[in-house]
């Protein structure tokens, strides 16, 4: 049984995850898709007058068992991926894509969407149904039901292939965070490691078969305190490099390429929408709402943050001078002489603990 296909009999409608297998995703994903089609048909070839209750209500509550189906998988995706599910997101992506477009340049339904729009001033909708029909409206427009048939068919097309390359995209990244390990031997190159990160190294290095050893990853938990507390330069410079290099090395996960790809296609879709950019076409819905805004907001944060940046760095130098130290503050050093200077000006000692309280 496809625990997708019936209700949940769990407490507060949860998700029976110990239920769902694998093989039950693009089956339930195909059949969710096969439905909502039919209810937005309903929809189209309802004979009555568009109203907010036969056409957005219908819309907005349609497509129930997609819906099921991507709160499962979505979340599987991000926070418990392998190899398997990611096969399972690249069927799964562009078939979404292409299933959403359909729907948003689906002629028909727009005509009945608009209608309800053009004519809400007589329809006494109550402030929370004039905003849920404001953005179904927007969702249409910016989905292209406005454009021309050639340039339906081009944004169908871009779209389709944006969601295959984003995930292309994540999948590289996500492989290359996996892959690294900074692997210690001699327990000397563990200097100014806490106890607790030492003891979460070795376990990361049992678990991989390296007993005897500690391994450092690029797993927040992991490369935040290494380059927080350890005293080896040259291994805080490999593992911050292995960090901000990711999928930018040239190897099998590079994404040069496809963020060249990525960023062409936005442009045209935004173009085709009648924007000068990506940056605008996100923006329009934003607080900001222009790319200007964005950028006037950011420069009037940009000095004042670049000064005090500027006093942090020579602090910084300042204490590896003193040290005697011979080299030049670099970005893998930040880390390690901030939280110095955060212990030598900010951490009270056990005396002054107790004198406080």
């Amino acid at each position: 049984m496809n625990p997708f296909f019936s209700e949940y009999e769990t407490p507060f409608g949860v998700p029976p995850f110990d239920l769902i297998e694998n093989e039950h995703f693009i089956p339930a994903a195909k059949a969710g898709f096969s439905e909502q089609k039919a209810e937005i048909e309903a929809i189209v070839s309802n004979p009555e007058t568009p109203s907010f209750e036969n056409t957005i209500e219908a819309y907005v509550f349609s497509g129930e068992l997609v819906r099921k189906v991507e709160g499962v998988f979505d979340k599987l995706f991000v926070a418990n991926t392998n190899e398997e599910i990611d096969s399972i997101a690249r069927i799964l992506a562009p078939m979404k894509a292409v299933h959403n477009s359909e729907i948003l340049l689906n002629e028909g339904l727009f005509s009945r969407v608009k209608s309800v729009y053009d004519n809400q001033e007589s329809m006494e909708l109550s402030a929370e149904q004039t905003m849920v029909l404001l953005k179904v409206y927007k969702k249409f427009v910016r989905g292209g039901a406005n454009l021309d048939e050639l340039a339906k068919k081009r944004i169908s097309e871009i779209d389709e292939k944006l969601s295959s390359i984003t995930l292309e995209f994540g999948k590289n990244m996500l492989a290359e965070t996996n892959n690294y390990q900074l692997i210690i031997e001699n327990e000397e190159d563990l200097a100014g490691l806490p106890a607790s990160v030492r003891s979460a190294a070795s376990d990361v290095a049992k678990a991989a078969g390296l007993e005897g050893k500690w391994v450092f990853t690029l797993h927040k938990p992991s490369w935040i305190p290494f380059l927080q507390y350890s005293e080896k330069r040259a291994l805080r410079e490999e593992i911050y490099k292995a960090m901000y290099m990711r999928s930018n090395t040239g190897n099998e996960y590079d994404n040069n390429d496809l963020i060249k790809e990525i960023v062409k296609l936005r442009l045209e879709r935004a173009n085709l929408l009648g924007f000068e950019n990506h940056a605008a076409y996100i923006l329009e819905e934003r607080m900001a709402r222009e790319p200007e805004v964005v950028y006037d907001f950011l420069l009037r944060v940009w000095e004042p943050a670049l000064n005090r940046a500027k006093e942090e760095a020579r602090m910084m130098q300042q204490m590896i001078d003193n040290e005697g130290e011979n080299f030049t503050l670099a970005s893998w050093d930040w880390w390690y002489y901030a939280e110095k200077i955060r212990q030598e000006k900010y951490e009270l000692d056990e005396e002054e603990i107790r004198a406080y309280f």
